[in-house]
C-alpha cells in the first residue's frame, strides 16, 4: 500500500457530519469568500439605503427614531462580516434589532441566508421561525401603506422562505459536490490499491516460480558435487562432464537469481533484463526434467498415462512441471541413490493426477526453506485442486496432486 492511499484511508470520511464540519468558516477567508462577502455586504447595504428611504417618507415617526434606525441598519450591515464566524448566533441578534429597525432588514435576510447554507436544517427552521413569527407584529406597528396587512404578511412570509430555501438548496449542492469528489477520489485510491494489490501477487507468483527452479538447479549442483567429493578416483572424462554440468549450472543459477532479485526490487514490469515472454515448461517438458535428474544419478521411472497432453491448457502443464520439479528436489534431498517412482495420469473432464514415491534413505545434506511443499500446496489450492504428502503405509515418502481439467 502507498502512503498517499494510507493517508487516505484515514482521511474518508465516516458520516455527513464530517462534511458538515469542513463547510464550518475559517479563520482565513479565500478569495472567492471575500468575493462573496463583499456583494452580500453590498447586497444588504443597498436593502438598507432602499429602506432608509422609504424610512424617511414614513409619516408620524419622531426624527430621533429615525436616526436610530439607521444606525441600527448601519451596524446590522457591518456585523454581517461575522457571519461566517458565527452564523446562528448574529441571526438570533438582529431578529429583534431587525424588529425595531427597518434599515437592518437585508442584513437580517443575509443571515438567515447564511444559516441555511453552513447549518443544518434544525438551526434554519428555528431561526426562520423566528424571523417569520415577528412578522404580523411588525407589520401591525408599522403597517405599509401599499400593501394590507394580509397582502404585506404573504410577501414578507414569501421572501423570507425564498432566502430559507436557496440556501438550503446551496448547502445540498455542496454537500453533492463535496460527496462526488470523494467518491472519486476513494474510487482513485481503491484502483491504486487494487493495481498494488495485482503487482504484489505477480510478484509474490514469480517468485515462487523462480524458487522452484533455483532449488532444483541448486540440488543438480549438490549432486554432481557430491560425487566428485565421495569419487576423487572416477574417470577424468567424468570428471570434466560433472564439472561442466556444476559450470552451467552455477550460471543458470546465477541468471535465475538476479531475475529473481530484479522481480522483488521493480516488480514484473520493470525488472531489467527480464523477459516477460519466457516461455514456461509444459506437460511436453517432463520428459526432459527426468532426463536432466537421470543425468544427476538418480533412478526415476516415469509412468505417463495422458493421451491428450498436447491439448493440455498451459496452466495446467506448469503447475504439473513445478508439482514434479519439487517432487524431483526432495526426493534428491531425503533419498539420494534411490528409486523414484512417478505417475503422472488423467484427461480432460477427469482432472490430472500427480504422483511420486520414493524411499526415505537420508540422501545428502541439502539445505533447503521447509516453505516447498506448502507453496505446491497453496499452487494446487488457487486452481481448484488439492495436494498431500507424507509417509506412505510402506515406510517411504509419497506426494500426490490433483489438479483439474476441464474438457
Amino acid at each position: 500500500m502507498t502512503q498517499s492511499a494510507m493517508e487516505y484511508r484515514w482521511l474518508l470520511p465516516g458520516s455527513l457530519r464530517d462534511a458538515q464540519r469542513r463547510e464550518r468558516p475559517r479563520v482565513r477567508r479565500s478569495t472567492r469568500d471575500w468575493i462573496v462577502d463583499i456583494v452580500i455586504f453590498l447586497l444588504s447595504v443597498g436593502m438598507g439605503l432602499v429602506t432608509a428611504e422609504q424610512v424617511q417618507a414614513e409619516p408620524g415617526l419622531p426624527e430621533p427614531l429615525r436616526v436610530a434606525d439607521q444606525l441600527l441598519g448601519a451596524v446590522a450591515c457591518i456585523a454581517i462580516w461575522l457571519r461566517r464566524r458565527w452564523p446562528v448566533g448574529l441571526t438570533l441578534v438582529l431578529i429583534p434589532v431587525s424588529f425595531v429597525s427597518a434599515v437592518s432588514g437585508g442584513a437580517a435576510l443575509a443571515a438567515l441566508f447564511t444559516v441555511a447554507v453552513h447549518r443544518p436544517f434544525r438551526y434554519v427552521a428555528l431561526t426562520g421561525g423566528l424571523n417569520l413569527a415577528t412578522v404580523p407584529l411588525y407589520l401591525h406597528l408599522r403597517p405599509d401603506p401599499e400593501l394590507s396587512f394580509r397582502e404585506g404578511i404573504a410577501l414578507v412570509t414569501l421572501m423570507f422562505l425564498v432566502v430559507m430555501i436557496w440556501g438550503m438548496l446551496v448547502r445540498a449542492r455542496r454537500q453533492l459536490v463535496v460527496s462526488l469528489r470523494e467518491r472519486a477520489e476513494r474510487a482513485e485510491v481503491e484502483a491504486e490499491l487494487r493495481v498494488e494489490r495485482a503487482r504484489h501477487l505477480e510478484r509474490e507468483r514469480i517468485a515462487r516460480e523462480m524458487h522452484d527452479v533455483l532449488a532444483h538447479r541448486l540440488s543438480l549442483l549438490s549432486v554432481h558435487a557430491g560425487a566428485l567429493e565421495y569419487r576423487p578416483d572416477m574417470p577424468s572424462q567424468d570428471v570434466v562432464r560433472a564439472a561442466g554440468v556444476i559450470r552451467s549450472g552455477a550460471h543458470q543459477a546465477l541468471q535465475d537469481l538476479r531475475e529473481v532479485i530484479g522481480v522483488l526490487r521493480h516488480g514484473a514490469e520493470g525488472a531489467e533484463g527480464i523477459d516477460p515472454a519466457r516461455p514456461q515448461p509444459t506437460l511436453a517438458d517432463l520428459a526432459a526434467l527426468v532426463e536432466e535428474s537421470r543425468d544427476a544419478g538418480m533412478e526415476v521411472t516415469l509412468d505417463m498415462r495422458v493421451d491428450e497432453r498436447a491439448e493440455a491448457p498451459a496452466q495446467l502443464g506448469r503447475n504439473v512441471y513445478r508439482i514434479v520439479q519439487e517432487g524431483l528436489t526432495n526426493a534428491r534431498k531425503h533419498a539420494a541413490a534411490a528409486a523414484v517412482d512417478m505417475v503422472v495420469a488423467g484427461g480432460p473432464g477427469d482432472g490430472l493426477t500427480v504422483e511420486i514415491r520414493n524411499p526415505v534413505t537420508g540422501g545428502q545434506p541439502i539445505p533447503g526453506s521447509g516453505t516447498g511443499l506448502i507453496g505446491l500446496t497453496e499452487r494446487a489450492e488457487l486452481v481448484g485442486g488439492r495436494l498431500e504428502y507424507g509417509r506412505a503405509p510402506d515406510g517411504g515418502f509419497r506426494l500426490c496432486a490433483w489438479l483439474p481439467w476441464t474438457a
